[in-house]
């Protein structure tokens, strides 16, 4: 913009001249980008190729398991993932960067070593900028190229660590990660060698040392045992302790014996007292001397049976018979007293066999105290002995074990190659195509950006923009910068005007035969009351425009006396256009305001086309929400799917969700908030969230339009949130001496800045525009 004489005038951006110029200067452009490609071609093959390679090594535990127990993968340390990392450190250490270099000989490449190479002299080291390389050490330039090409890391989520390595010469990028991958197993392995051989190292001495302390403990033992006495069986008791324990279970057992045989004594006693046959009692029946009588007296009894029936009782073979029958019986008799005695023989032997075993144990038992006094002695050395035999046999089997693991092949390290490098076939850099393309594209685009920078900045690339053509019907801007309201926005004065100046839409300045310097169309207006005067003059009276005196019209408005008669009497055009949907939705759009009140004096008729003005900036590309606080609900009827969507009573009332209360517009873009299904008279007593509410709505949408209908300029004033609220007076069908009025009686209750909206856009009829809104 420029300003001239307190005014200023908008400028936009001239795209059909950017590209024009754009167009003019192809072929600068087309010969910079081509030359831009072939340096870079030229450039990418002069660059010497690296090659990169990449060996990978797995972390895991290789150690032998030759107890056969399970080993705890998840709790071996070597598989920790700081134990990962730490192994990633190790292959770049110096020490293992220095053993691959003298293996590979890599001094004797100039890519190591290009300082030790170079015939010419480094500028920046011959003016002190930069240190002499050649004050290093030749291996230490080594290290420090190695490192340059290098990198090591652990592949995530896993127990892989990569080796890469770049160089000029492909073999080398191979052969370098596989050496470093083979020395770092040697390191690991010789490093668990060493482990190995200081352990055996430091067990040797400890096991001498304990072998003679165990020798001791036991030739102690030995001792204390001969001392005292306490000889050791083949249990773990002592001798004493075995003998009172023989000596009590053969006591139990000689009395079992006694009893048993006091026992049997004592029921043959029984029996034969009682008279009862001897062949009744078991010890007597199964003494063989009775079992053999008794069959001499049944071979007795049997012959005197079978001679009975022959000869009679007198003969004397039949005394003979019964005198060695009494015999045999008599002999049965003493035996069954002799068993008796024999019995009781037993038990004496038993009761003396009871008494001596008791004498015994009564002297071990004084025997077994003393001896127990003496083993606590013995038992102290016997601990002692055993621990040292205890650890002597641990560092026996560790140094065991650490020797059989001094052989390379039985420690392996901790780690194996799952992946060796390969010799690579292609570069990894430079890649020439993706170079040469980056390079041509960034170059063509820097080039047309700097043409249209230029074009910008020399002013040829801005055009002028009629702001009173753009801004119909808006505000004028006074010297000061204040909105003020344009006179020509109510269409009863009009005629007034046009004795002062000509309007054309398409022209920025109006045309004017005075000699003060030219102004805009919109000029400043003169005090509040004249413009009143003029407004009601001009609508209650209209004679011809040349009749009009001078003197009848404000300050602002004043026509010129020298003005010609065919100029001053020409209609002013731009009224046509003045107040219709599209410009009004053109202002919202420029000026980007963010609230807008529509009062519609002429009821549904007005609503319908603050509708269509939704509708309107909804095809700009602009989000607009229509809020229906009209009695009638006539928006809502013409936008929603149907009358009974929650709304704004609902809101007020704090029955519904925001976002429940929000619809779309069935016909555009736009979105509204209908009037909603609750009481009206319980909503506006929370009317006080009103304000809330579209400060909710306006920091969602670019538009908040809120349509009150016929609604009384108290009522109004409540909504006004600003200096950001326009008021739009939504007039379709007025004449233009009710619109003054109004516009009047607004600017008399502090609503002097008013947005008219009076036609439509094709100047439909009241009724055809609510038919085309529905």
């Amino acid at each position: 913009m420029s300003g001239a004489n307190g005014s200023y005038q908008d400028v936009d951006i001239d795209l059909g001249r950017v590209a024009a110029a754009l167009w003019e200067r192809k072929g600068r452009i087309l010969a910079v980008t081509a030359l831009a490609a072939v340096g870079a071609l030229v450039v990418t093959s002069l660059m010497t190729p690296s090659y990169k390679a990449e060996t990978r090594l797995l972390i895991e535990s290789r150690s032998p398991n030759l107890t056969g127990a399970d080993a705890n993968a998840a709790n071996d340390p070597v598989l920790d993932a700081l134990n990962i990392t730490s192994q990633a450190q190790i292959l770049q250490s110096t020490d293992l960067i220095r053993r691959v270099a003298r293996e590979l000989n890599l001094a004797k490449y100039k890519e190591f070593d290009p300082a030790a190479k170079s015939l010419v002299p480094d500028l920046l080291v011959l003016t002190g900028l930069k240190p002499d390389p050649m004050s290093l050490d030749p291996e230490d330039r080594v290290v420090e190229k190695f490192r340059e090409k290098l990198q090591v890391y652990a592949v995530e989520n896993s127990r892989v660590i990569a080796i890469e390595f770049s160089s000029h010469d492909p073999k080398l990028s191979a052969a370098v990660p596989n050496k470093m991958a083979e020395v770092y197993l040697q390191i690991q392995s010789g490093a668990k060698i060493d482990n190995h051989e200081e352990t055996a190292k430091w067990l040797e001495p400890e096991i001498a040392s304990l072998t003679q302390k165990v020798k001791d403990a036991e030739r102690k033992v030995a001792d204390y045992r001969s001392q005292n006495g306490l000889f050791q069986t083949n249990g773990a008791s002592s001798f004493s302790s075995q003998q009172l324990n023989d000596i009590s279970a053969e006591l139990t057992r000689v009395r079992g014996d006694r009893a048993n045989a006091e026992a049997r004594a004592q029921n043959v006693r029984a029996a034969l007292k009682a008279g009862r046959s001897p062949d009744t009692i078991s010890e007597v029946s199964s003494s063989q001397v009775i079992q053999r009588l008794k069959e001499t007296e049944t071979n007795l009894q049997a012959q005197i049976s079978d001679l009975s029936t022959t000869l009679l009782d007198g003969h004397p073979r039949l005394k003979g018979l019964r005198a060695q029958l009494a015999q045999i019986r008599q002999q049965i008799a003493n035996e069954t007293q002799k068993v008796l005695a024999g019995l009781d023989s037993e038990a004496d032997v038993a009761r003396l066999r009871e008494q001596q075993l008791v004498s015994q144990l009564n002297a071990l038992k004084a025997d077994s105290a003393r001896s127990g006094e003496e083993e606590v002695g013995l038992r102290a050395l016997e601990r002692e002995a055993t621990a040292q035999r205890q650890l002597l046999e641990t560092y026996l089997s560790r140094y065991r074990e650490a020797t059989s693991k001094l052989d390379g092949n039985a420690t392996p390290a901790d780690a194996r190659i799952v992946s060796q490098a390969v010799e690579p076939s292609e570069p990894f850099f430079p890649k020439i195509i993706p170079i040469i393309v980056v390079i041509t594209l960034a170059t063509l685009i820097v080039s047309c950006l700097i043409v249209m920078i230029s074009e910008l900045f020399s002013g040829r690339a801005l055009r002028p923009v009629n702001r009173d053509a753009d801004s119909f019907p808006h505000r004028a801007h006074d010297e000061a910068g204040r909105d003020e309201p344009v006179v020509a926005a109510v269409p009863a004065l009009a005629p007034v005007v046009a004795r002062e100046v000509v309007v054309h839409p398409a022209t920025p300045e109006p045309a004017s035969l005075t000699p003060e310097p030219v102004v805009e169309a919109a000029v400043a207006p003169a005090p509040e009351p004249e413009i009143r005067k003029a407004a009601i003059a001009a609508t209650r009276v209209q004679p011809p425009v040349e009749h009009v005196a001078a003197k009848e019209l404000p300050a602002a408005v004043a026509v010129s006396a020298d003005l010609p008669q065919s100029e001053a009497s020409e209609p002013p055009r731009a009224a046509d256009t003045s107040f219709t949907i599209g410009s009004v939705a053109h202002y919202l759009q420029r000026h980007a305001i963010p609230v807008a009140i529509a009062v519609s004096p002429a009821g549904d008729d007005g609503s319908t086309a603050t509708v269509m003005l939704a509708r309107a900036v909804a095809e700009t590309a602009r989000t607009v929400i229509l809020v229906d606080l009209t009695g009638s609900a006539c928006p809502t009827r013409l936008m929603a799917e149907h009358d009974r969507l929650a709304g704004i009573t609902d809101l007020l009332c704090g029955e519904t969700a925001f976002g429940d209360a929000i619809h779309r517009d069935r016909l555009s873009d736009a979105h509204i908030v209908p009037q909603g299904v609750s009481d009206v008279v319980r909503a506006m007593r929370a009317a006080d969230r009103l304000t809330i509410i579209i400060d909710a709505l306006s920091d969602a949408y670019d538009l908040v339009l809120i349509e009150c209908g016929p609604a009384d300029i108290a009522s109004l004033k409540r909504l006004v949130r600003g200096e950001n609220t326009e008021i739009i007076l939504s007039v379709p069908g007025f004449r233009e001496e009710a619109i003054a009025n109004l516009v009047v009686t607004y600017a008399d209750a502090g609503f002097p800045n008013l947005l008219v909206m009076a036609q439509g856009d094709d100047h439909q009829t009241p009724s055809s525009r609510r038919s085309s809104a529905a």
